[in-house]
């Protein structure tokens, strides 16, 4: 590992021991911080799992129900039965931090509503009922999905940087400050003893001429 080009003097030997000191404490603290975020992403993992499997069994279902409305019924008369939305939604966003993440979150809130199925029994059928009791059910289940994978992206993208600081402070910067203390230490000590060798001579050169 390639030292820091630094002047070895006591000065500078006891700043790259603070900075060392400095550097293996944030490697701890980062380290707890990326153990911490990873147990975190893994719940929302699950969550997410849980919820897309939910999700997509259900939708299947409607999507099906669907189908099956449409082969019995003309396509205009689904489209007139479809084309007037029953009820509106409000969403609320905001953030919430994780792991100094922050990470949105989405409130649904429906709005007025008038009738689930604004339309006459009489010209659909049943499957179709179905389908649209399915599909809005569903509506503030896929909003939760979407703010948990969000949330997933970004405990990701935090925990990949992470772990680019924890290795750039494990094998680049506390190698370098560890081996640049040692050659200051080295020098320093060298320097002693040859100071110690030029007093003894001195004072073997003083006892001579004596």
């Amino acid at each position: 590992m390639a030292r820091l080009n630094v002047n070895p003097t006591r000065m500078e030997l006891r700043r790259l021991k603070t900075r060392l000191k400095t550097a293996v404490r944030g490697h701890k603290l980062l380290k707890d911080k990326s153990d911490e975020t990873i147990r975190q992403f893994m719940v929302y993992i699950k969550e997410n799992k849980r919820l897309r499997e939910e999700i997509e069994e259900k939708l299947s279902a409607a999507l099906r129900s669907f189908l099956l409305a449409g082969s019995v019924m003309t396509s205009q008369v689904l489209e007139e039965a479809v084309a007037m939305p029953a009820f509106t939604l409000e969403l609320q966003t905001g953030k919430a931090n994780i792991m100094s993440v922050e990470v949105p979150t989405i409130q649904v809130k429906e709005g007025e509503k008038t009738d689930l199925y604004p339309y006459s029994f009489a010209s659909v059928s049943a499957e179709l009922d179905g389908s649209i009791a399915t599909l809005s059910d569903l509506i503030a289940d896929l909003v939760h999905l979407a703010e948990v994978e969000k949330t997933c992206n970004m405990l990701a993208d935090e925990i990949e940087k992470n772990r680019r600081r924890v290795n750039a402070l494990e094998y680049v910067m506390i190698p370098q400050l560890t081996e640049t203390i040692k050659y200051i230490t080295m020098k320093l000590d060298e320097n002693e003893r040859s100071n110690t060798i030029r007093l003894m001579k001195v004072k073997s050169i003083i006892q001579n001429e004596q």
